[in-house]
């Protein structure tokens, strides 16, 4: 739940919300179990209702002992279609049917919405019996305001010193009453840090639809000023009794109580919203989220939001439906497949996605925007990932992704020359082997990392001396043209902004071309594989680079600069002539030119021919080339590996050994969806649906990795890097032309 850059929560399926990415780049696992839905039902003549807390779980310790825990599992079902899910509670002890719908608006070609920090729960009431039942639903909070300032992935020593519950109501014009509650903290200052602002939550009370309250109670003591009013007739004491908190944990709570008669039906909205405007990266640079542009930054606008994520959710419901359904109801593709679509959206708000701008800068400029990588590899719009990743907020958000692009434009021809560790080469030597940040000409492995001083020192020093990879410049070129073209060729700004560092990326690639027209790998792990060591001439990096010339030769045709546009298709056909002649072998083109790996049958060869199909920039290498390649891999990779039933793994001898490296030995989601999207550029719509059922039956059938979604997979099914950002390339199939030649 939440917005891009506005700081997000998940409700898992048991009913606990249990993972917070609050604090920029940092992920926290951990329950207050205060923060809870519960329900209450009573039929007409019981001698009394049944209340429940709607999670099947109990914290321990004596801690809100006198609640009613534990709700059964399997009374009920769960579901989602991102940014939407749905519990539906079935017990047999609630006369009631009950469903929440839950959501927040992230909206396509939608940037003000998009980025609120609110998140909508709307309750869908049914009464199928013949007697009139009264329904109740509680939410309870507890003021975490201040907690998300540490580096901790839980609450730990988290401060609640200062803080303080306040009860709110006001008129909500024709929908009726709102009423809550906000959570709140003293401050130190005028201006909010990291850590200040506020949670609410709130409800309408209308006609027939009774709103009450408990203001505060402690969250970690008995529960029973909250539980023995709502347990005996759904209501709350409408206690507004409020202090400050001495370190002792605070909570509050609101109940929404109405009846049905048979077979009537009423929905009813809750909010959750919550106004920390501040972001704060590791070197004290502090930036304002891009939700305050709508709001302002003094963090006391928690109510604002609230009442407008309460006045909205049924438009939001409903554009949400209007935009997924033309997708969900194309019965011409697989039902799990369409699912899927959409919930690998997650990672686009919950993947510790930041988008804002600097305390005290130009209003009237454009936000930064970027997805993390992963928790694991907290770094910033990670270029040779977002290759794959950035597909769908080009296609939803096209405005956005440009924008990332002009960043990482404005970066190419600048230097940043303080030195750093090379992580891997240090490992390999003993002594340690430092690098320049970056160099000029380079594009950049990323845009920097939480911990540092995002945005403004860029290509964090690590694992990787990145400035001679072989892969990102490519990339850029390949995105920049991407961008343009999947937008309606109509940004010729766009192009022309970005014109010099295309050219520049380009030129700077051609260092490491020994004469063959093709950069070679310089014998270490210098592209996205990071572990994979590759020399000379590769199929990855080398195809990539066919596509980059033929996508520079496009852009400077559009841009008349003909000179450049020759120089590009003349250096094109040389460079395709070297990589035929070096790689090819009559099946697949070698993983590179050491004679060690000419039997190894890489998954993502075709990388650079699936963006050139995508694109409208035609062969790199003969048609009959790359469909040889992909029934090969298709052979191998996938086939033979798992049982055919978890999608291509990264490295196949042509005997079916799984690669022994260890990336090699990994099936990686989001570069399976690449192949997938070629394979139906050919017409091989079977091979397409069976490689990504693989990922499928992993994700969402055998191992549960739905909502944190790995970067990689062994055969046992074992994961690396959790919540990764690359199986967003799930929409590479929808927008490669079917069939296109």
């Amino acid at each position: 739940m939440g917005g891009f850059g506005s700081g997000t929560f998940s409700r898992t399926y048991r009913g606990d919300f249990a993972r917070w990415h609050m604090k920029a780049g940092v992920h926290n696992y951990g329950v207050s179990y205060a923060n809870q839905f519960a329900m209450y039902q009573k039929a007409e003549g019981d001698a009394a209702g049944t209340a429940k807390v709607l999670v099947t779980d109990h914290p321990q310790h004596g801690e809100l002992e006198s609640w009613g825990w534990d709700y059964p599992v399997g009374a009920g079902e769960y579901a989602a279609l991102y940014p939407k899910s749905w519990y539906d509670y079935q017990w047999d002890k609630f006369p009631a049917r009950v469903v929440l719908e839950q959501y927040s608006p992230a909206l396509p070609d939608n940037y003000r919405e998009s980025s609120y920090p609110v998140a909508v729960y709307r309750w869908h009431a049914t009464n199928p019996t013949n007697k009139t039942v009264t329904v109740s639903l509680l939410l309870s909070w507890t003021n975490m305001v201040g907690w998300f300032r540490g580096y901790t992935g839980d609450f730990r020593n988290s401060p609640s010193q200062g803080n303080h519950n306040s009860y709110k109501s006001e008129t909500a014009g024709p929908l009726g009453t709102m009423k809550g509650i906000v959570f709140d903290r003293l401050r130190g200052g005028k201006k909010p840090s990291e850590w200040d602002g506020q949670f609410a939550i709130a409800a309408l009370e209308s006609p027939g639809v009774e709103v009450t309250y408990q203001t505060t109670f402690q969250a970690t003591g008995d529960g029973k000023a909250v539980w023995s009013h709502f347990a005996a007739d759904g209501r709350l004491a409408d206690d507004s009794k409020e202090w400050v908190s001495d370190s002792e944990k605070l909570a509050g709570a609101i109940a929404v109580r109405f009846t049905l008669k048979p077979g009537e039906s009423r929905t009813v909205p809750m909010v959750i919203s919550w106004d920390f405007p501040v972001v704060q990266f590791g070197e004290g640079r502090q930036w304002n989220r891009r939700y305050t542009d709508f709001y302002g930054t003094d963090g006391d606008n928690a109510w604002k939001i609230a009442r407008n994520g309460l006045t909205q959710a049924d438009a939001w419901s409903k554009a949400i439906d209007a935009w997924q359904a033309p997708y969900t109801n194309d019965e011409s593709k697989p039902l799990w497949y369409r699912g899927m679509l959409f919930n690998e959206l997650y990672a686009l708000t919950d993947g510790g996605t930041f988008w804002g701008r600097e305390v005290g800068s130009d209003p009237k400029k454009d936000a930064s925007f970027a997805l993390l990588e992963c928790f694991d590899y907290a770094y910033y719009a990670t270029l040779d990932v977002r290759f794959y990743a950035s597909l769908p907020l080009l296609k939803f958000w096209p405005e956005i992704d440009k924008r990332v692009l002009q960043e990482f434009s404005d970066t190419v021809l600048k230097e940043w020359p303080e030195q750093g560790l090379w992580v891997w080469k240090t490992a390999q030597t003993g002594e340690p082997v430092t690098h320049k940040r970056k160099k000029i000409g380079a594009v950049p492995h990323d845009l920097g990392v939480p911990a540092g001083d995002p945005f403004i020192s860029v290509n964090e020093p690590g694992w990787q001396d990145t400035n001679d990879w072989k892969d990102l410049n490519s990339k850029f070129v390949l995105m920049v043209y991407r961008d343009y073209v999947l937008t309606g060729r109509s940004d010729t700004a766009f192009l022309r902004e970005t014109w010099p560092a295309m050219k520049a990326a380009i030129e700077y690639l051609r260092q490491f071309d020994h004469g063959g027209g093709v950069p070679e790998n310089g014998g270490y792990p210098d592209q996205t594989y990071d572990s994979w060591v590759v020399k000379g001439v590769s199929a990855y990096s080398g195809g990539l680079w066919l596509g980059a010339l033929r996508a520079g030769e496009e852009a400077a045709r559009i841009l008349k600069d003909e000179a450049a546009a020759s120089e590009y298709h003349t250096l094109f056909l040389k460079a395709q002539k070297t990589y035929v002649d070096t790689l090819w072998n009559g099946q697949y083109f070698r993983y590179d030119t050491e004679p060690e790996n000419s039997h190894m049958i890489q998954a993502d060869q075709l990388a650079g021919q699936w963006y050139a199909s995508m694109l409208g920039l035609g062969d790199l290498v003969p048609r009959a080339m790359q469909r040889t390649t992909l029934k090969t891999i298709y052979d191998h990779n996938v086939l033979r590996f798992g049982g055919g039933d978890m999608g291509a793994v990264n490295g196949m001898a042509v005997d079916g050994t799984i690669s022994t490296n260890e990336e090699g030995k990994e099936v990686w989601a989001g570069i399976n969806f690449g192949y997938a999207a070629l394979l139906r550029s050919e017409g091989m719509n079977e091979e397409a649906y069976r490689t990504i059922h693989g990922l499928y039956h992993v994700i969402y059938e055998s191992k549960g990795y739905w909502f944190r979604t790995p970067e990689a997979w062994d055969v046992t099914g074992n994961f690396r890097a959790s919540m990764y950002m690359r199986p967003a390339g799930v929409w590479a199939m929808e927008m490669m032309p079917p069939a296109a030649r």
